[in-house]
C-alpha cells in the first residue's frame, strides 16, 4: 500500500501570506499549570490596575480643588466611561479565555469503539441543510462531500439553493445548472462504494453467528473491505483539482485523512489474526456498519423560490425556515398563476414531494467543511442523559491555513482567537450559536417556532430573521424556553474567511448589526429564568452583554479616544498597564495557534480601518430600532475575483490616518506627550493596515470607482403593452379565478385601469 500523497497548490500568493498548510490538531493542547496561573494573574492585574487608575488619577484630580472646572469634570466623566467599557471588554476576553483553558484541561475524547457501540444501539436520523446563494459550484461540492462522507447511520444532505430559478444571463444559467447537478453527481460518485459496502454488510449480518469470534477468512474479508475503501478515497483525492489552500484542506483533511483512518483500521483488523484472540462478531458487525454508513448518504436539492407557497424573503434564516417548516409531510405540486404551490397530502404514494422528518438538524454554510466524525461526536454528546436540555452544539469553526493574502491570514487569526473565546463562554453557560455549522435538536426549534399566515400560506419561523445575526437571536430564544447551548471542545469544522477587504466589509458590517436589537430579549430571558428558579449568573450576563453590545461601545469609545483631545491630566501609564494583560494574553494565544505574537499589533491596526464598518453596522441597528423595518441581509461574497469596496469604507481609513497624524502634530507641539504617543501609534498601525490589507492600488481604484459610478445610469427598456386581439384573449382566466382579478395586482394599478378602459371601448 502506498503512502497518501501530499498536495500543494499552484497558486499566486501575496507577499506576507501564510505558508503553513497543516491545520491545528483536532484536540486542543492541554494547558499547563503555569498557563492557568498566568491567566488568573492577568484577570486580577487588569482589575487592580484599573482601580489604581481610578484612585490615583481620577479621584486624586477631584480632590484637588483647582481641577474642579465644568469642562474638566465632563472630560473626566467621559474618559472614565470610555476607559471602563474598553477595560470591561478586555476583562471579558481574559475571563472567556480562562474558561477555555479550564475546559481544555478536563476534556477527554470519547474512544472510537464507544461511538461504534453507541450508534449500533441508537440509530438517530439527521438532515444536513446547506443554504446556498450564488456560490461557486466547486465550493459547494466540497461542502456537500464533507457532509456526505460523515460516518453517521442515517444521514440526508439537502442543498437549499436560493438562486433565482429562472435567470437570463448565460453565465449564471451555467453556474446554476452545475450547482443543481451536484447532488446527483455526488450520489453517482458514491454509488460504487455504497453498493459494494452495503452489500458486504448485509451479507455479513445474514450469515454471521451472533456470538463467538470471526474466523481468519472472515477477518481478512473485513480488512480487505477497509483497504478497498481507503484505496478508493485515495484515488478520488488524486483526481481532485487543487487550486488554492481550501482545496488542499479538503483533499488532505477530508479525503486522505479518512482514507488513512480506514486503512489503519483495516490493518488493525488483520493484525487481530496474529494476536490469536480473534475479533468478536459483535465488534465486526459494528465495523461493517461504520464502513457502510460512511458512503450511504441521501442527497437532494430544494429550491424554495420555485414555489409560491414558500416564503421568498431574501435571507439565510428564511431559506432554512422554508425547508424546516415543510419537513415531516408529503406534498403535491399544483400550478397557479403565481407559480407552483405545495399542497399537503396524505397520499404519500402519489405525492410529488416528500420531506422526511429527522431527530437532528445540521445547518452548514456552503463554504464550510466538516471533519469526518463531526456528526458522530456531537450527536453522541447530545444523547447523553446529562445533556437532554442542550438544544444546539457545535465546534466553532476554525480558519483554513495557507491563506493566499495578508488580510485573509489576519482574518483567519481573529477567527481562531474567537474559537477559543466561544469555547470559554461554554464554561459559564453563555454560549451563542454561530451559524456556520451547528447540530440542532429538532424538538428544541419546535419550541421557539412562530407561525403566521402570508397570502393565505403558512409561514413558520424557527430561526428569527428580524436581524441579520439570526443565530444570536435564536440563541436567546432557546434560552428563554429553558434550552441550553454548548460548544464541543474540539476542532471539527472549518470555514472560509474573506480573502479581500471588500468581502470583509460586507461580513463585518453584518456582524456589527443587530446585537443591540436583541438586548430586550436577553432581559426577557433573565426574568423568565429567575421565575423558574434558574437565574443568570453575573459572569454569564457579563459575557452575553459583551457579545451583543461590545462592538457598539468599543467603536464609539475608540472614536472618542481618536477624535477628542482629552486633558493630559487624565492620562496615566496605569491605563496602559490595565490593558497590557489583554494584549499579552492575545499575543500568547496567537503564537499557540500558529501565528506570530506581533500579529496582536496588526490586529489592532486591522480593527482601526474596520472602525467605520463597525460603526455603520451599529447605526443600522439604531435605524431599524427607530423605523421598525428589517435590514436587508447582505451575504458575504465568495468569489475568486476581488470585491470592490464602497467609497465610504475606503476613504474613512485614510481620514483616520490623516486625523491621527494631525492629532500627533498638534499634541506634540503642545507638549501633550501622552496623547501624542497614542496618536502616533494609531497613525503608524492604521497606515500599515491600509497598505498591507487594502493596498495602495486597490485604494485608488475603489476611490475612482466610487467617484465616477454615479455618472453611469443603467437603462431599462420600456415595457410595451400589446393590444388584445379579441375580448377573450385579453382575459387571463387563471388569474381571475385564482386572485379574483386579472393580473394578481390591485384593482387600482395603472395597468388595470388601462385594461378596464379597453373593455369599455370594446363594449361600446
Amino acid at each position: 500500500m502506498t503512502a497518501a500523497p501530499t498536495f500543494r497548490p499552484a497558486m499566486k500568493r501575496q507577499l506576507g501570506a501564510e505558508k503553513r498548510l497543516t491545520p491545528l490538531p483536532t484536540q486542543h493542547e492541554k494547558p499547563s499549570d503555569r498557563s492557568m496561573l498566568w491567566g488568573r494573574v492577568a484577570i486580577v492585574a487588569t482589575v487592580v490596575f484599573y482601580l489604581i487608575y481610578l484612585v490615583t488619577t481620577i479621584i486624586r484630580q477631584f480632590l484637588d480643588g483647582d481641577s474642579q472646572t465644568f469642562r474638566f469634570t465632563m472630560e473626566a466623566v467621559g474618559y472614565v466611561i470610555v476607559v471602563t467599557f474598553l477595560t470591561l471588554s478586555a476583562l471579558v476576553y481574559l475571563i472567556a479565555r480562562q474558561g477555555a483553558l479550564e475546559r481544555f484541561s478536563t476534556h477527554v475524547r470519547v474512544p472510537r469503539a464507544e461511538l461504534d457501540r453507541h450508534f449500533g444501539e441508537n440509530e438517530s436520523s439527521m438532515t444536513v441543510l446547506v443554504p446556498s446563494y450564488a456560490e461557486e459550484p466547486n465550493v459547494v461540492r466540497a461542502t456537500l462531500l464533507s457532509a456526505a462522507l460523515q460516518e453517521y447511520p442515517s444521514l440526508r444532505v439537502v442543498l437549499l439553493l436560493d438562486d433565482n430559478p429562472n435567470p437570463t444571463d448565460p453565465a449564471v444559467i451555467a453556474r446554476l445548472e452545475a450547482t443543481r447537478a451536484l447532488a446527483s453527481d455526488i450520489s453517482d460518485l458514491l454509488a460504487e462504494p455504497r453498493i459494494r459496502l452495503t452489500d458486504a454488510r448485509m451479507h455479513f449480518e445474514l450469515w454471521a453467528d451472533t456470538d463467538g469470534v470471526l474466523g481468519s477468512d472472515e477477518t481478512l474479508d473485513l480488512a480487505e473491505h477497509y483497504a478497498w475503501a481507503a484505496n478508493w478515497l485515495n484515488a478520488l483525492a488524486e483526481a481532485e483539482t487543487v487550486e488554492d489552500h481550501v482545496d488542499v484542506f479538503f483533499v488532505e483533511q477530508v479525503l486522505v485523512a479518512l482514507a488513512d483512518e480506514l486503512r489503519l483500521t483495516g490493518r488493525a483488523i488483520a493484525a487481530s489474526i496474529a494476536d490469536g484472540s480473534g475479533l468478536p462478531v459483535s465488534r465486526a458487525s459494528q465495523l461493517y456498519r461504520r464502513l457502510a454508513w460512511t458512503f450511504d448518504t441521501e442527497l437532494a436539492v430544494f429550491e424554495r423560490k420555485k414555489y409560491a407557497s414558500v416564503s421568498h424573503e431574501a435571507n439565510k434564516a428564511m431559506n432554512l425556515n422554508g425547508y424546516i417548516g415543510l419537513m415531516g409531510a408529503s406534498y403535491r405540486i399544483e400550478e397557479s398563476p403565481a407559480g407552483d404551490i405545495l399542497v399537503p397530502t396524505t397520499d404519500v404514494a402519489n405525492a410529488d414531494l416528500t420531506l422526511p422528518d429527522t431527530d437532528f438538524l445540521l445547518t452548514l454554510d456552503a463554504d464550510s467543511i466538516l471533519l469526518r466524525d463531526y456528526c458522530l461526536r456531537l450527536v453522541y454528546f447530545l444523547q447523553q442523559p446529562d445533556n437532554a436540555r442542550v438544544a444546539v452544539t457545535q465546534t466553532p469553526y476554525s480558519s483554513f491555513r495557507g491563506a493566499g493574502s495578508r488580510i485573509e491570514r489576519l482574518a483567519g487569526a481573529t477567527t481562531d482567537i474567537q474559537h477559543i473565546l466561544h469555547q470559554g463562554m461554554s464554561r459559564y453557560g453563555a454560549t451563542f450559536w454561530v451559524g456556520a455549522n451547528a447540530v440542532i435538536r429538532k424538538r428544541a426549534v419546535e419550541d421557539i417556532v412562530e407561525v403566521e399566515y402570508v397570502g393565505g400560506f403558512e409561514v413558520r419561523r424557527y430561526i428569527q430573521d428580524r436581524t441579520v445575526i439570526e443565530d444570536t437571536e435564536s440563541s436567546v430564544d432557546l434560552g428563554t424556553h429553558g434550552w441550553t447551548l454548548v460548544n464541543y471542545p474540539e476542532r471539527l469544522s472549518y470555514s472560509a474567511t474573506p480573502p479581500d477587504f471588500g468581502s470583509l466589509v460586507v461580513q463585518r458590517r453584518r456582524w456589527a448589526n443587530g446585537g443591540l436589537l436583541i438586548m430586550p430579549k436577553l432581559w426577557k430571558q433573565m426574568r423568565e429564568r429567575k421565575r423558574l428558579g434558574e437565574p443568570i449568573s453575573r459572569v454569564e450576563l457579563l459575557l452575553r452583554v459583551n457579545y451583543m453590545a461590545s462592538i457598539a461601545w468599543a467603536s464609539f469609545g475608540l472614536v472618542f479616544l481618536l477624535a477628542y483631545p482629552y486633558d493630559g491630566r487624565l492620562l496615566s501609564p496605569v491605563v496602559v498597564m490595565a490593558a497590557l494583560p489583554y494584549f499579552l494574553c492575545m499575543a500568547s494565544d496567537l503564537r499557540k495557534t500558529g501565528y506570530k505574537a506581533s500579529d496582536v499589533l496588526r490586529i489592532y491596526g486591522f480593527n482601526l480601518i474596520l472602525l467605520p464598518v463597525n460603526l455603520a453596522g451599529v447605526l443600522k441597528s439604531v435605524q431599524q430600532a427607530l423605523t421598525g423595518k428589517k435590514i436587508p441581509f447582505a451575504r458575504t461574497p465568495k468569489v475568486k475575483n476581488r470585491t470592490a469596496v464602497p467609497l465610504l469604507y475606503v476613504v474613512a481609513p485614510l481620514f483616520i490616518v490623516g486625523f491621527s497624524a494631525f492629532t500627533f502634530w498638534r499634541d506634540y507641539t503642545a507638549g501633550n506627550w501622552g496623547n501624542a504617543s497614542f496618536a502616533a501609534f494609531n497613525t503608524i498601525l492604521a497606515a500599515y493596515a491600509i497598505v498591507a490589507y487594502i493596498g495602495i492600488g486597490n485604494t485608488i481604484a475603489d476611490i475612482w470607482r466610487g467617484l465616477t459610478n454615479w455618472l453611469y445610469v443603467e437603462t431599462k427598456p420600456k415595457a410595451v403593452v400589446a393590444e388584445p386581439a379579441a375580448v377573450t384573449a385579453s382575459i387571463d382566466w387563471r388569474s381571475v379565478l385564482y386572485y379574483g382579478h386579472a393580473d394578481g395586482a390591485s384593482h387600482r394599478t395603472p395597468r388595470h385601469r388601462v385594461e378596464r378602459a379597453r373593455d369599455e371601448e370594446l363594449v361600446a
